[in-house]
């Protein structure tokens, strides 16, 4: 496999978990929930020990079998069968590391959907501001990258569980963002349906009422923004038996008061950004690879100096001497 073929291969964890083999362009799919539950697990700690205490946790919970390490043992080595072939030793092992207390796996030049929508919703929120047609693209881009709920199928144990939230959250807050940079943009008439149905989707998250009423007020729907604030008081109450925050009521008077703050952009932002999306996106990725490659060196440099002071213990006869890595 040629370099470049396996820098395309990439881990995604946004939907059904799964792997793309950049050399063959194939999909890799592990069958069942527990191997789905340990590609997971292994490729958010990625190029991090995970114990097989730990792993046991995620796939067993409280309830393991009775020879719990060989029976991960028997799923790692089914996991490997399914990798890709990556060079400098037998299939799947230059992926999966066994280790003395666990597993590691190393994802080298390899990527993660989780790591490009992350770096591509970063750069769209810190764009809204400054260059809101620009982050409205980076943030569909990003957003494009969900197939469905985050680690499909896989979450058996409190690792995925809670990493799966934890991501749905950097959903939510990019579609907010996008949504602000819509509205920036003068794109009001184009978002109003797929805020309704985010309202209905989300029925407790208000910041997507509020956004609903800013696009409907701008579209010439003053009643219908109004109505939108009585939904969401309707369902808060309903469901949690509270009122709407001070935000959404202080947007329930700015509709009815015609603030000027709420009348659309004088005229759209052009939206220049980079010189292309692409160029974007490739130097994204360069930083997050020597990102991990300078954790890496970090991580091996901290196990040789342990070694040393554990050496220099030895021949000198007495405790380990203390020492910080430069």
């Amino acid at each position: 496999m040629s370099p470049k073929a396996f820098g395309e291969t990439e881990f995604r964890l946004l939907g059904p978990v799964g792997l793309h083999d950049g050399a063959t362009g194939t999909g890799i799919v592990p069958s069942g929930p527990k191997q789905r539950a340990l590609l997971s697990a292994l490729v958010l700690h990625a190029d991090r020990l995970l114990s097989v205490d730990r792993l046991t946790e995620e796939l067993w919970g409280d309830r393991p079998p009775t020879n719990a390490s060989n029976a991960l043992q028997a799923h790692v080595a089914r996991l490997r069968r399914l990798l890709p072939e990556r060079g400098g030793g037998s299939r799947g092992h230059e992926w999966i590391s066994t280790l003395p207390t666990g597993y590691l796996l190393s994802l080298g030049p390899a990527t993660t959907d989780v790591e490009r929508f992350q770096r591509l919703s970063a750069l769209g929120r810190a764009a809204v501001s400054a260059d809101p047609g620009y982050a409205v693209r980076l943030l569909r881009h990003a957003l494009s990258l969900w197939r469905g709920p985050a680690l499909q199928d896989s979450r058996l144990g409190p690792l995925c569980v809670s990493e799966a939230d934890r991501l749905e959250e950097h959903r939510l807050t990019a579609l907010e963002s996008l949504y602000e940079a819509s509205l920036a943009c003068a794109q009001h008439g184009q978002i109003t349906g797929e805020l309704e149905k985010l309202t209905v989707d989300h029925p407790l998250h208000e910041r997507f009422y509020d956004l609903l009423m800013v696009a409907l007020y701008r579209s010439g729907r003053q009643a219908e923004a109004l109505g939108v604030y009585e939904r969401a008081r309707r369902r808060l109450v309903e469901a949690l038996g509270i009122e709407p925050g001070p935000a959404l009521r202080a947007r329930l008077e700015a509709v009815l008061n015609h603030a000027p703050d709420l009348s659309a952009p004088s005229r759209p932002h052009p939206g220049g950004g980079p010189a292309t999306l692409s160029e974007a996106l490739e130097l994204g990725g360069e930083v997050a690879r020597l990102q991990r490659r300078i954790d890496e060196l970090t991580r091996s440099q901290e196990a040789l100096v342990r070694r040393y002071d554990t050496m220099v213990a030895r021949l000198a006869g007495g405790p380990s001497v203390q020492r910080v890595a430069p």
